[in-house]
């Protein structure tokens, strides 16, 4: 798959997850994957960009692969400022939030709320797209109720717009994340318009990615919550596209390894007394995956990350792993 002038090692991308996808998770992704890893996404509002919160997310210390930041906001001008300060600082792919069906993100008009204004969703991307000379990407969702799925709609006015491609999550702003994707919807986006177009939602298997690349003749895949807590899930997919076979599961100590990993990872990154904090729901994340739920609960009454490195340690060690 190719954004632009940048050619993807693979057809699978990392959902922009807010709080989850920081430069830590997305570089384990991409280790065991991932062709792309988009950024948790960032306000278009300046007086935001200084703080501890933002100065994390623009964070690409030595990260390898292609660099995507996703921005939120609903006026053009800003959009566009916002655009033109991360590419200065890294970015070489800009990705527009018009998918997230939080409540904080609607009533400011931005997410998914854009969807009801077709008009502004076309401001903003000629905006942003005009403003920076790196690909513009768009993500959105299929409407914003069952009653009202403009995708197509959208869609189109992405392209005339010079969205370079378009990541669609199957469901309505309504839905949240309730109910089955609407492959069909996506499969009807994709036929609409001639740039990249990438299906997102309930992808947790590889059999669930070639089928919804059958169903849709997309031409990418994103993969958001099925990949909390098992980021190997690239890995396994792109094996199975490519061959037609299934990778082993990883072994018990590779996964706490890796789990292991990750703990210092966002220590070292957010420091401990915050790192500590981030990493309750991505090690609670692994431990629901491996069936532990006691273990989950002892590691979330940990006050410090010592307590948390040490905690693992013992559980390796008495388990022999």
């Amino acid at each position: 798959m190719q954004i632009g002038p940048y050619q993807l090692e693979n057809q699978l991308i990392v959902a922009p997850m807010a709080g989850v996808t920081d430069l830590p998770f997305r570089q384990l992704c991409r280790r065991l994957g991932a062709g792309l890893a988009v950024s948790e996404m960032l306000s278009s509002n300046p007086e935001v960009w200084k703080t501890e919160k933002s100065m994390s997310r623009m964070d690409h210390t030595n990260e390898s692969g292609i660099r995507s930041v996703q921005i939120a906001g609903c006026e053009p001008e800003l959009m566009a400022q916002a655009a033109r300060f991360n590419v200065e600082r890294g970015a070489q792919i800009i990705d527009i939030n018009m998918g997230c069906p939080a409540k904080k993100v609607n009533k400011k008009l931005a997410g998914s709320a854009l969807l009801r204004h077709p008009e502004l969703v076309g401001q903003i991307c000629t905006a942003v797209a005009n403003a920076v000379d790196v690909p513009v990407t768009l993500k959105i969702r299929t409407g914003w109720d069952p009653e009202n799925r403009n995708g197509v709609d959208i869609a189109r006015i992405a392209e005339q717009s010079g969205i370079a491609a378009l990541a669609v999550h199957g469901r309505t702003r309504q839905c949240m994340y309730k109910g089955e994707a609407e492959y069909d919807t996506i499969a009807a986006i994709k036929n609409a318009i001639s740039i990249p177009v990438v299906a997102n939602g309930d992808i947790d298997s590889p059999e669930k990615a070639r089928q919804v690349l059958d169903m849709t003749g997309v031409d990418g895949l994103m993969i958001g919550r099925p990949a909390q807590g098992r980021p190997w899930i690239f890995r396994e997919i792109a094996h199975y596209l490519a061959t037609g076979e299934h990778l082993p599961e990883p072994s018990l100590q590779e996964r706490w390894q890796l789990m292991q990993e990750h703990l210092q990872q966002l220590h070292e990154f957010y420091g401990d007394e915050r790192g500590m904090r981030i990493a309750r729901k991505h090690v609670g994340w692994y431990l629901d995956n491996q069936q532990q739920p006691d273990l989950r609960r002892q590691f979330n009454q940990l006050e410090s990350a010592t307590a948390q490195r040490e905690a693992l340690a013992s559980f390796f060690e008495v388990n022999n792993i």
